[in-house]
């Protein structure tokens, strides 16, 4: 997209209808998308996880268009309505890239459009993405990840402090956290010789200033990607559109990335994902997205490992596949932290979900990204699960059977008091050595044994 095309687009955020965010909510969010539920009857079943349903696909894909065009996307900065035409969605929606190149040289990665039941492997992008990370822990969960050969790219959390100083939005903290994250991000690729990894990064920009001081071939180079939001629901703000912008005529690739509710405005599990699915082509015009994350939040469990959200990532990849061929990349935010089985039984069965539907691997966020209980061994155990389902030939009813039994092993921590946030990564590892301390490593091959006896073939 040129600056002139942008321009465009950001100027409706000045002129669109003024509405207050009240009405935005419940006018334009809440009634739309309760009427395009009746209007096509949908509804799910908890016990299919991993639909088969084309109709329902494109069903689903209509639907959002209609959602898009009703609502438009809303400008939280000047509280405005910023409309798109038919048009303009189609137009975004047939520039879709289907394969992108992320990285340089010997380590260059090439995603592409998957569909489901694809043999093809899904990209893993690994890391904790966005969660708050002490600096004394930061490089070590970096080189954790970055040393696993199944992993093809690089994702990081956020710096919580530098040298000592907490990190403060728009405040010269931030700026050196971002160049901070960078640096160490770079240095463990080297480490690990793969300096030329693509990386998602400068999760440390809490605005964008941050953002824009990360762009630079030392630190985010043009073969890397950064974060353009989308806020609940169908909202931006002048601040992702500038992030958006920062990529224009240097070249870093822009990743949408929504964050819907579950059980929140767009009501269940497919009021939500009809969300989710307009947030995505709305992001290929405001956020000149150049691929999509998928990353849905249920009201109560959090966790993308919740049944509805399980559902909706289904759903959303298989209606992209079939009706509009994207690069999708879904969040794997488990409940669990690390020293916990039922971290790594999410883990599974989150990344044959997305697996068999189409999807891309991104993450992962332990804990639901809250502290730093993250580790490269769960991260190992994703790549490893998604290869092997994608190399398998793995069907989704075959898939959807395995998930419900993963489901019966973890269930259970959605209704724990206290959660099941598991141990900090400097109890799960050995910070001498970088590798998983002896009881975490005991549980990941205990749980690896069981995943064989359930049909996955490492």
């Amino acid at each position: 997209m040129d600056a002139k095309t942008f321009l465009d687009l950001f100027e409706r955020g000045n002129t669109g209808e003024k509405v207050s965010k009240e009405d935005w909510d419940m006018e334009y969010i809440i009634e739309n998308v309760m009427d395009l539920v009746d209007e096509y009857d949908f509804d799910w079943d908890e016990g299919l996880i991993i639909p088969e349903d084309s109709k329902l696909f494109s069903d689903m894909f209509e639907a959002a268009k209609k959602l898009l065009l009703r609502t438009g996307i809303y400008n939280m900065s000047t509280e405005r309505i910023m409309t798109l035409s038919e048009e303009e969605i189609d137009n975004g929606l047939k520039n879709m890239k289907t394969e992108l190149v992320m990285g340089e040289g010997k380590d260059a990665y090439t995603l592409v459009a998957r569909k489901a039941e694809d043999r093809r492997p899904p990209a893993v992008w690994a890391g904790n993405p966005g969660c708050p990370t002490p600096e004394r822990l930061y490089y070590p969960i970096v080189e954790s990840v970055a040393k696993e050969p199944v992993i093809d790219l690089l994702t990081c959390g956020s710096l919580v402090d530098v040298d000592g100083y907490p990190v403060k939005s728009a405040d010269p903290t931030e700026i050196f956290a971002v160049r901070r994250e960078m640096q160490y991000l770079h240095q463990a690729l080297e480490k690990v010789g793969r300096p030329g990894m693509g990386l998602l990064a400068a999760e440390s920009a809490v605005t964008e200033l941050g953002d824009l001081s990360a762009v630079s071939n030392q630190w985010l180079r043009p073969c890397d990607s950064h974060l353009v939001a989308l806020f609940n629901e169908l909202i931006m703000d002048n601040g992702n559109l500038l992030r958006a912008a920062n990529s224009i005529d240097y070249g870093m690739k822009n990743a949408s990335l929504a964050c819907t509710m579950v059980g929140g405005l767009g009501g269940d599990a497919p009021g939500s994902c009809m969300i989710m699915i307009a947030s995505i082509m709305a992001a290929n015009l405001f956020a000149i997205a150049d691929y999509h994350l998928c990353h849905p939040i249920h009201i109560t469990d959090v966790a993308t490992t919740a049944r509805g959200c399980l559902w909706l990532q289904s759903v959303l990849c298989q209606t992209f596949a079939e009706n509009a061929p994207a690069i999708i990349v879904c969040d794997l935010w488990p409940s669990s932290g690390s020293l916990t089985k039922e971290l790594l039984y999410e883990v599974a069965a989150n990344a044959i979900v997305v697996t068999v539907s189409g999807g891309h691997l991104e993450g992962l966020g332990a804990a639901n990204g809250r502290v730093p209980h993250g580790t490269g061994l769960e991260v190992r155990l994703m790549g490893e699960v998604g290869k092997a389902v994608a190399a398998q030939g793995m069907t989704r009813s075959e898939a959807n059977e395995i998930v419900l039994k993963l489901l019966e092993k973890y269930e259970h921590i959605f209704e724990m008091e206290d959660g099941n946030a598991g141990q900090p990564f400097d109890v799960s590892y050995n910070m001498d050595t970088i590798e998983p301390v002896p009881e975490w490593q005991a549980m990941y091959d205990e749980v690896k044994a069981e995943l064989v006896e359930m049909g996955i073939r490492f």
